[in-house]
């Protein structure tokens, strides 16, 4: 090698815009160092905590995150504790939800709003909707309600021909019902697209879910993670939820549920607030679905999934530490990361013809921002190319393409790519962006140049 220059990216630190976690100092170690303590060192609160516990998790915690959820998102009615399910994290109850509320044939197939989280794929496939996951566009308020209805009629006409009339390997209980369908999405600042379903596509996506018997999942992990969309301005309550969720909008609209059941499950997560390692989250639907979602097999196998870490989680909630901490650290935080990184997308990637989607909201949040390329370029050429030449590593649309979808007949995201400011150091996010411009210009010379020859 004496005498050869080394490739750029062997000289380059390694700067990862792809990691969708949470900085580590921004995690509350030493408020969950001590509330650690106070739990080993409480008989009371450690005697039951090293238990198998109830099936529903941790009381305590079920009725502090009531409360909690009562005060953020201000529902018309409080939310009780019995609505609420604690769970491993919202991958895990994800699986949960799969096991106890559906069965592989007659529910007919899961749509998925897309450009879709990625991971959710391997869980959907793990219960027997592998080949039957259904794609669902965004449009400008976060999602083509006229592109679902018509599938799901035209689905719905095909199940009756073939007489899936009945649950075929799912036998009836009474702690549970079988949907005929699951819609699974992010409402609000989605993964990846960082979209915000409006009011009014969530009231029609409820109806719409009424009407032929769906489950409507949602991952409302990024909710508190909110701040202006404008720079150097503040959010006028950062304390309540900026939209309702769409359970909530399953309680009020047109008098409440359709039957005790409900048709929409809100899936929460500690993991993006405290840290993906306490692997607590929970669940809120109505009374009876929640009940039910706790009587999965492994519930009532092994008792609350996160029993000891739920102890620690409710000394945090329970005492408002992290509710301050999401308020006066995760949000400011992550907002200067952000409008950081907006500021170098717009003054290095946007003149080269990058475009971003636009927010009509005045909020913005959760972890990621999506950018839309110029022709010709290509997303997975463009990240091997950050890669070997930058040692930068992003996410290509395609990682976001919903598994078995055919991209002939729908959008594909090869045209796109993920940025994530919430992991990387804050000095390296600009620095990033300069380098992603640097790859792209180099593509659009190289492509400018075939184009010549």
């Amino acid at each position: 090698m004496t005498g050869s220059a080394l490739p750029a990216a062997m000289v380059k630190d390694h700067i990862n815009l792809l990691r969708g976690w949470p900085n580590p100092a921004l995690l509350p170690v030493a408020d969950l160092s001590q509330a650690s303590t106070t739990v080993l060192s409480t008989p009371s609160i450690y005697e039951p905590g090293l238990q198998y516990g109830p099936d529903e998790g941790y009381q305590p915690l079920r009725q502090h995150v009531a409360e909690w959820l009562t005060s953020f998102y201000q529902p018309a009615g409080p939310v009780t504790q019995d609505r609420i399910c604690i769970t491993g994290g919202a991958s895990q109850n994800l699986a949960c939800v799969l096991q106890a509320f559906t069965d592989p044939v007659y529910t007919r197939n899961v749509w998925i709003v897309a450009p879709m989280y990625y991971l959710a794929g391997r869980i959907f496939d793990d219960s027997g909707f592998a080949g039957r996951l259904r794609g669902i566009p965004e449009d400008e308020e976060g999602i083509d309600l006229d592109f679902l209805e018509r599938g799901l009629e035209e689905t719905e006409k095909r199940a009756v021909s073939e007489g899936n009339n009945e649950p075929k390997f799912k036998p009836p209980r009474p702690w549970r019902k079988i949907y005929k369908y699951v819609v699974y999405a992010t409402p609000t600042f989605s993964n990846p697209s960082m979209k915000v379903m409006s009011l009014r596509r969530r009231e029609q996506l409820v109806r719409l879910a009424r009407r032929f018997d769906a489950l409507v999942v949602t991952d409302d992990v990024y909710d508190f993670l909110q701040w202006s969309s404008t720079p150097n301005s503040s959010l006028a309550h950062p304390d309540r939820a900026y939209m309702p969720r769409l359970i909530d909008v399953d309680r009020y609209l047109d008098g409440g549920p359709k039957d005790e059941w409900g048709h929409v499950v809100s899936n929460g997560s500690f993991s993006k607030l405290i840290g993906p390692g306490v692997r607590t989250g929970w669940a809120e639907s109505t009374e009876k679905f929640s009940y039910g979602l706790s009587q999965t097999g492994s519930s009532r196998s092994g008792g609350a999934p996160s029993q000891l870490t739920a102890t620690f989680v409710d000394q945090l909630l329970s005492t408002s530490i992290i509710q301050n901490h999401i308020v006066k650290v995760l949000q400011p935080a992550y907002a200067d990361r952000y409008h950081r990184t907006m500021s170098a997308i717009q003054k290095y990637l946007l003149p080269l013809g990058l475009t971003i989607p636009p927010n009509p909201h005045e909020a913005a949040g959760g972890y990621f921002i999506w950018l839309d390329l110029p022709q010709p370029l290509r997303a997975s050429d463009l990240a091997e190319r950050a890669m070997a030449e930058e040692n930068l590593l992003i996410a290509n649309g395609d990682l976001f393409q919903v598994p078995g979808e055919d991209s002939r007949d729908h959008d594909d995201f090869e045209h796109s790519v993920r940025i994530c400011f919430a992991w990387e150091e804050l000095d390296n996010l600009s620095k990033g962006i300069q380098r992603l411009a640097a790859v792209v210009q180099r593509a659009m010379d190289s492509a400018a140049e075939k184009s010549r020859k």
